[in-house]
């Protein structure tokens, strides 16, 4: 009851804070319209100033076929918010981090050299787009960068999506920006099947042939780490996630471009290359080889549910 009361008691005083001076705001602006020849696209509104409180500082990076449709990562995940009311904004940002998140976009077209943004070939899948991505950008990266496939929603394309209608608008709306700072690394996936928790055993005996990313795993891994290649490896499909800044860069930039290298010259088939880096981000972003959250905790963590 304290709690909630706090909670009221800092709502109001936003709200005077922000009436008070949206008031302010508006008599200075008369006082300028009468001496100043400032063009009035250059004057800051109230709410303007309101809407900028809060911004997030994150991008949505998304490979797609020419063939693709993806205007619903513009028009359904804005990189500007509608303006909220004075009341609505003081209400909403004391009540959730959320609010006032903007979304650059960074969309790879990556069969046509002609677009805005491309790759050098097509090739790899997603991780192709991702790591040239975390190249093209690192020295600048904003704080939280979601990679998304192209499909929006629907089964079976993106039958690895959450949520009953398997949407990635819903779970970038719902994905809780605290928990990807404090972590580092979210898997946007959290049912745990396929993946977990045993996805590859790069040493399986007999041998699985019919697991080309398993066979394929120890040289992969040994070219990219020059580490002991570990026994097993597990993470929820199916490489989309969401990752801090600083977490990325605790990579050198040389590391991505190391990794991007053997995507472009490995002679493994686009599948199996991509599948071994669907199994390799958690790790490359400082998760255990198995990492296989509790699916409850994981949709608490993730999405606030």
């Amino acid at each position: 009851m304290r709690r909630l009361l706090a909670r009221l008691i800092s709502a109001a005083l936003l709200v005077f804070t922000f009436l008070w001076t949206g008031s302010q705001m508006r008599q200075a602006g008369q006082k300028d319209s009468l001496q100043a020849d400032e063009p009035a696209s250059q004057r800051r509104t109230f709410e303007d100033a309101a809407a900028i409180k809060k911004p997030i500082d994150g991008v949505i990076v998304v490979g797609k076929l020419r063939s693709e449709d993806t205007d619903w990562v513009l028009q359904e995940l804005p990189e500007y918010v509608s303006l909220l009311s004075p009341v609505r904004l003081a209400l909403e940002s004391l009540m959730s981090e959320r609010t006032l998140l903007r979304w650059q976009h960074a969309v790879y077209t990556v069969d046509d050299p002609t677009a805005p943004l491309t790759v050098p070939q097509n090739k790899g899948r997603e991780s192709n787009v991702y790591l040239q991505y975390i190249i093209d950008y690192y020295n600048v990266l904003p704080q939280t960068i979601v990679f998304l496939h192209s499909h929006r929603d629907g089964y079976p394309a993106a039958w690895h999506n959450e949520f009953p209608d398997h949407s990635n608008v819903r779970a970038v709306r719902n994905l809780r920006i605290d928990f990807v700072q404090q972590n580092g690394y979210a898997n946007l996936r959290c049912n745990p099947n396929p993946g977990c928790p045993a996805e590859i055993r790069p040493f399986r005996q007999p041998a699985d042939h019919d697991r080309s990313a398993e066979i394929a795993f120890p040289d992969a891994w040994r070219t990219l780490f020059s580490t002991e290649v570990p026994d097993v490896i597990g993470a929820g499909c199916c490489a989309q996630f969401a990752v801090s800044r600083d977490q990325i860069r605790q990579r050198p930039l040389q590391s991505y471009m190391n990794y991007h290298k053997w995507l472009m010259e490995t002679t493994l088939p686009d599948d199996v290359s991509g599948r071994v880096m669907e199994y390799l981000w958690h790790i490359i972003f400082g998760r255990d080889p198995v990492y296989c959250p509790e699916m409850a905790q994981c949709y608490h963590d993730v999405f606030g549910i």
